[in-house]
């Protein structure tokens, strides 16, 4: 299956829950190792041949924006589209206001609390064999915040923060794939979905769990892979040393030239 060029990356939410760090930028903008997470984000799909990239922006929309109109990276057009019900909406209101650029060919959905290696969006891609594919990862244990995600072989069976310590095998790091008719599918289904009572409150990893029981989701393992969720304060150090070392490798700065986020909000 082909592989998309075109990126859409979630980063409409402050991220709360890593205040005060985000008292005044949302966590996209949390510099790590010398770049934002949004930064970095961008610099490992133009890495890996993606020509364009949408950013749905929310809380501080402006501060997102300059960021991207600053960008250094060259070869790849990057473009905000806002979503105005942020506030209100869990992430499944950003891809649904995001819903017509999952139309008109393949792409790759992005959490924009994902900080990855590009050696892992590499992997992952060779590994699109299906219309949806799920990027996991696998743990010894997983806890009450984990995507968990049960498997029958590489077939998505259920994925969800309630699975049971028997039903997980793996746990989603928020980079999904969709080819050929995925993105189709998976646009009608927000739009489905949205309009329930309650819609606007579920995540849209649900409406992926939905869709595991009508059609064949795959997932793409990256076990061994460099990746972090920017989610909690516990999160940061780990961060920070992924971008680090990122920034030693592509920009050639010294260690004790990155700028480290957690030693001020």
């Amino acid at each position: 299956m082909s592989v998309s060029r075109k990126a859409i990356i979630l980063s409409a939410g402050q991220g709360k829950r890593l205040l005060p760090f985000t008292a005044q930028r949302p966590k996209c903008l949390l510099p790590l190792g010398g770049r934002t997470v949004l930064e970095w984000q961008i610099a490992a799909l133009a890495a890996n041949g993606v020509e364009e990239v949408v950013v749905v922006t929310g809380f501080e929309a402006q501060a997102v924006e300059t960021v991207i109109r600053a960008r250094a990276d060259d070869g790849i057009l990057v473009r905000p589209l806002h979503n105005p019900f942020f506030e209100v909406a869990d992430n499944i209101g950003s891809c649904f206001v995001a819903r017509h650029e999952m139309m008109d060919g393949d792409f790759v959905l992005l959490n924009g609390d994902t900080l990855f290696h590009p050696s892992l969006f590499a992997e992952a891609k060779t590994q699109v064999d299906a219309p949806i594919v799920v990027t996991v990862d696998h743990k010894e244990r997983y806890d009450s915040d984990d995507m968990k995600v049960q498997l029958d072989g590489r077939r998505l069976v259920a994925i969800g923060k309630t699975l049971t310590e028997e039903q997980s095998h793996a746990e989603s790091i928020g980079m999904l794939f969709f080819s050929d008719d995925g993105g189709r599918i998976f646009a009608d289904a927000l739009e489905q979905t949205i309009r329930r009572e309650g819609g606007l409150k579920r995540w849209y990893l649900s409406v992926i769990d939905e869709l595991a029981g009508q059609a064949t989701v795959h997932t793409a393992n990256i076990q061994g892979r460099e990746w972090c969720e920017v989610d909690f304060p516990k999160d940061l150090p780990a961060a920070e040393r992924l971008g680090t070392r990122m920034w030693r490798e592509q920009v050639g700065a010294p260690e004790d030239g990155a700028a480290l986020c957690s030693r001020a909000p």
